[in-house]
This record gives C-alpha cells, sequence and structure tokens, in this order.
C-alpha cells in the first residue's frame, strides 16, 4: 500500500468511529514510514497514537475510579505547560562547537542507542544534562541534535505556564510534568532552567522558590532512564549547587575562536551558491567576528548574502555564483559589537 491509501483508509475508519481498525491502520502506516525513511512522521504518529490511546483508557477507566479520573485532568492540565512537541533532522554534524563538547555529547548518544546493552550490567544510563554558556552558543541546536540522533519526540516546557504565584502550585505542576514524562520515552526540555532553580540562599525568594528546588531534587531520582531531561541555562551559576549535582552530564558552551568561526562559515556557504569576494581577507572578517556569539556571526552572514543577492540578481537568473559583499559583513559585525559594548 502507498501512503496515500493508508491515509483513505485512517479517514475512513475514523469517520467510522472503527477504533481498531484505526489503530492497526495507524500501526501499518507508522512501520511503513519507518521503512521507507520517514522517521520523524513516524515519532509524530507514534505520539499522537499513544496519546490518543491512553485518553481512550483514561476516559473509559473515570467511571470505575476518582484516581483515574484525576489522571485524565492531570494530563489536560500539563497540555498547558507544553509550549511545543517537536521531532528533529539534526545531526552532529550540523553542531559546530569544541571537539569536547561533540565528544562528551557523542558518548552521550551512544549511551542511549545502546542503553539494553548496559541495563543488562545494571549500569546506569546517563539522562539528565545540563547546557549552560551564553546566549547564541549552541545549546537548543544541541537539544535539537539529541532528538534527532536518538529519533526521539522533543517536548520543549513552557516555564511562563508552569511558575505561579499561588503557594505550591509551582511544585504541583512540575510534579505533573514528570508524572506525564514517566508514561513517554521522550526528551523534556527546559530553557533558562535558572529561573526555576536558583539558589536557596537567595533572601528575596521568600521560601516558595526553595521548595520548587527542593522538588526538583525529588522529582529527578525518580525520571526513568528511557527518558531524558535537558536543562539549558545563560546563567549556569545561579543555578543551586545540589540540583547542578544530580545532572548526569553538563556542558558548558563558549563563544567561537578562530577555528569555530571558520567552520560557521564554511557550513553557512556550503550550498555552493555563495562565495567570499576578496575585497577583505578571510582571517581580518574571522578576527572581527571574535567576541561574538555563533547566532550573531550567522545573521550577519546571511544578512550580507541577501544583500549581495539583491544587489546582483541577474546571477541568480544566470544560475552563477553570487560574492558576498565582504565590506558590507565587516560593517555589520563591527555595528555588532558595538552594540553589544566589545572593544574591537
Amino acid at each position: 500500500m502507498s501512503q496515500f491509501e493508508y491515509i483513505k483508509d485512517i479517514a475512513k475508519y475514523g469517520l467510522e468511529n472503527d477504533q481498531e481498525r484505526l489503530t492497526s491502520t495507524l500501526n501499518e502506516l507508522i512501520d511503513y514510514s519507518k521503512k521507507t525513511r520517514k522517521t520523524n512522521f513516524a515519532i509524530q504518529l507514534q505520539s499522537i497514537l499513544k496519546e490518543g490511546i491512553r485518553e481512550r483508557e483514561a476516559a473509559g477507566l473515570a467511571i470505575h475510579g476518582s484516581r483515574k479520573h484525576l489522571i485524565r485532568e492531570e494530563d489536560h492540565k500539563v497540555r498547558d505547560f507544553i509550549l511545543e512537541k517537536i521531532t528533529s533532522d539534526y545531526r552532529l554534524s550540523d553542531l559546530i562547537s569544541t571537539e569536547k563538547v561533540k565528544d562528551e555529547l557523542q558518548f552521550f548518544i551512544r549511551e542511549h542507542q545502546e542503553i539494553e546493552m548496559l541495563q543488562t550490567y545494571n549500569l546506569p544510563v546517563a539522562n539528565k544534562i545540563l547546557l549552560s554558556g551564553p546566549s547564541g552558543c549552541g545549546k537548543t541546536l544541541a537539544s535539537y541534535v539529541i532528538a534527532g540522533e536518538l529519533g526521539k519526540m522533543m517536548t520543549i516546557i513552557n516555564l511562563g505556564a508552569i511558575v505561579s504565584s499561588r503557594l505550591g502550585e509551582t511544585s504541583k505542576n512540575l510534579a505533573a510534568i514528570f508524572r506525564r514524562a514517566s508514561r513517554e520515552e521522550g526528551i523534556i526540555f527546559f530553557d533558562e532552567f535558572d529561573s526555576l532553580a536558583r539558589m536557596r540562599d537567595n533572601d528575596n525568594d521568600h521560601g516558595e522558590m526553595k521548595r520548587v528546588v527542593n522538588t526538583i531534587l525529588q522529582l529527578f531520582d525518580f525520571l526513568p532512564q528511557n527518558n531524558i531531561l535537558i536543562a539549558a541555562t545563560n546563567f549556569g551559576k545561579a543555578i543551586d549547587p545540589a540540583l547542578v549535582r544530580r545532572f548526569d552530564m553538563k556542558f558548558e558552551f563558549d563563544l567561537p575562536r578562530q577555528k569555530q568561526i571558520k567552520d560557521l562559515i564554511k557550513s553557512t556557504l556550503r550550498s555552493g551558491s555563495f562565495i567570499l569576494d576578496t575585497q577583505i581577507h578571510l582571517d581580518r572578517l574571522i578576527a572581527q567576528a571574535e567576541g561574538l556569539s555563533y547566532f550573531t556571526i550567522q545573521h550577519t552572514l546571511i544578512t550580507a548574502i541577501k544583500r549581495s543577492l539583491l544587489e546582483a540578481p541577474q546571477k541568480h537568473m544566470k544560475n552563477e555564483k553570487i560574492e558576498i559583499d565582504t565590506k558590507l559583513w565587516l560593517e555589520f559585525l563591527s555595528e555588532e559589537k558595538e552594540r553589544n559594548n566589545i572593544l574591537v
């Protein structure tokens, strides 16, 4: 059967409310998608199917017990805490960082690829990682790489929805997220984690954030090894030391040095459609880019590419390579340094 035939059957059985045949056909489509290397589509379908089955079971059992009813209500509540659920096509080759970070990430990924073998020997599997460093230096991309390499769904948590002004409510919300995660085998991603996990010696939180940190410490201990928790922060030193110790692996992301900047330029231009002109030497551009984040450097380069393309539309029409105005790019880099008070 083709993908379109599966979709037609799914529509038919869905409209007929034939749950058994609908579920069977969805499973067939998932297997078909895996075989045809549409991995992300298969992962998304699996997540939808699992969630649908779980809700149906909870709805059926709610009549027989208040506990099941509460679980169903909690699942609906957790939806409000989820910013996005995504799959990823990113791989380690897409991440530009130091060799140390890439090697440690590769080791972490291999642990989960060989999780059954490690568990055979009763060895613990690292599943809680902390990503820290300046903004725009690859923390979020690293989480996408992990999701892509492992073929797992990543749930991005909305911290704004979790944090509550009501006493004890933030801890309850976190507990609900971890309970939901324990029933899945995906990745939970917390960005700006320091907003939840600040040091408990801070006198300005009136005790509430101390309770939140204590809750996280307890929840960490019961996270199943098949689940992965990724926390990212720009302010690693602000996180409570006891909580930092609970992470199995910690990755420090720094501003790019000359080698990484050169790799970033090469990666951005890898399509071969654009080349740097020779007005400014590459070494001077790299030196000017030092002190800026990966994101900022790439953003200024892409802006220079777009400006250069718009100035030479005739080359685009002839499928010729577009020369990037390096003077313009140098100007953008200088402006960013001035804006961020970085000494030239």
